[in-house]
């Protein structure tokens, strides 16, 4: 038996993906859920596995080709069909049948008749040419962002297999500023030169997932009103909790104790009191989610992934502790399955594990709000008329402001302040 191999759908969102390497070569025996081959989008670089034993028997998408979900990349030769293969092989062959009488002798090295074709299907408008039908012929995703922006498709001359319009024209015109404009009124880009003359420099083209990144970004920098609002923590609670439980917390749990579990659990909780954050404009609708999965943002050699935590608002502190760490194992060593990038409603990344006082993080689309998690380190305060040295941190939310007031957004921060500083659930 012969199985098809399809481009996954790495993410909700994600409507394409770039085959980057073959693990396996044609002819290669494979085993069901062995890695076959790499893929990288937007949100993650990944192997995806075999789904059944066997030997690849045809590539049909070579390295670097981009291609839509669904689209079959290889087919495999199942261990069924080569038993079945080298059964016939060494089995006596039959007698040949003789021709029928009426059937007329093929002349002598002529190819047989090929069976006629299907009939083309039938086009959706009869009054739709075959060049706009390609380029209507769109993601979802690229059709919300032209629809939100006043982009028509169809005037546009896609990049993508067979004319298709793709992202990255979508946002090539809304960098241009052409967006919502008449095409007579949008005057010439200009170009400002990368280098100068004489300068030296190395070329080194950008990777899949950088390219995908920088064109996400883009996308929700022209999609969302960006604010961002900043609160320092006190962070001493928590800081002798870890110190009284940590090493009882790594031997019963087999994961250090560290700051991102009590953040992660203050923002769950704060996000069921301001459930305006944990939701996603559609069109002139709100969509407030029922669940709460946090996205935490996993810094790579090669880019930046965010795998989910799924149901977190039903996580001890040892529960998210224990989830975090097993994604961010499974991102570094691209193990993460579709459904674990998938589905994100709010998330946390951490630039203060690299020194950064803080950051003012882009919006990770389609959510409405991130938070970035400053650098802790021990300061200076007043507390009571008294100076008090104590490990202290920065919380910056960036919020979008077509939703989320600043009072709203503010008022959950203070919330979420409270939580942390006044922490005193248990860990064990």
């Amino acid at each position: 038996m012969r199985v098809d191999v399809i481009m996954p759908q790495m993410g909700e969102s994600i409507q394409e993906g770039t085959l980057t390497k073959w693990i396996r070569k044609v002819g290669d025996p494979v085993k069901r859920d062995e890695p076959l081959f790499e893929i990288s989008t937007d949100k993650v670089d990944a192997e995806i596995p075999a789904p059944a034993a066997g030997r690849l028997a045809e590539v049909k998408v070579e390295e670097g080709v981009t291609v839509p979900i669904n689209t079959v990349v290889a087919v495999l030769e199942t261990d069924a069909s080569a038993a079945l293969g080298a059964a016939l092989s060494a089995s006596p062959a039959p007698a040949a049948a003789p021709a029928p009488a009426a059937a007329p002798a093929a002349p002598a090295g002529a190819a047989p008749k090929p069976a006629p074709a299907a009939p083309a299907p039938a086009v959706a408008r009869a009054d739709a040419t075959a060049e706009a039908l390609r380029r209507t012929r769109s993601s979802p995703v690229v059709r919300k962002i032209a629809a939100e922006h006043g982009v028509d498709i169809a005037s546009l001359s896609g990049s993508g297999i067979g004319g298709r319009v793709t992202r990255k024209d979508i946002l090539a015109v809304l960098e241009s500023g052409a967006a919502g404009r008449p095409a007579a009124a949008a005057g010439p880009m200009m170009h400002v030169p990368a280098f100068a003359p004489g300068e030296r420099f190395e070329r080194v083209p950008m990777t899949v997932m950088r390219r995908k990144i920088a064109e996400h970004m883009v996308m929700s920098r022209h999609t969302s009103a960006h604010v961002v609002t900043l609160f320092e923590i006190n962070y001493a609670a928590i800081d002798r909790i870890r110190r009284e439980h940590g090493a009882a917390f790594l031997e019963r749990h087999g994961v250090k104790l560290t700051y991102m579990p009590f953040i992660a659990k203050a923002v769950v909780e704060s996000l069921a009191v301001f459930p305006v954050l944990n939701a996603s404009i559609d069109g002139g609708d709100v969509l407030y989610k029922k669940d709460i999965n946090l996205g935490i943002a996993v810094a790579l050699d090669w880019g930046l992934i965010v795998p989910v935590v799924k149901g977190a608002a039903d996580l001890t502190i040892a529960g998210l502790a224990k989830a975090i760490v097993s994604l961010a194992d499974k991102a570094r060593n691209k193990k993460l399955a579709p459904d674990d990038v998938a589905g994100g409603t709010f998330t946390i990344t951490n630039p203060g594990q690299f020194g950064g006082l803080f950051g003012t993080p882009i919006i990770n689309q389609p959510q409405v709000a991130i938070l970035g998690v400053g650098g802790i380190e021990k300061r200076p305060i007043v507390i009571d008329d008294a100076i008090a040295i104590r490990p202290m941190g920065y919380l910056a939310l960036s919020f979008d402001h077509r939703l989320v007031d600043g009072a709203v957004a503010d008022q959950f921060m203070a919330d979420v302040k409270k939580r942390l500083q006044e922490f005193a659930g248990p860990v064990l």
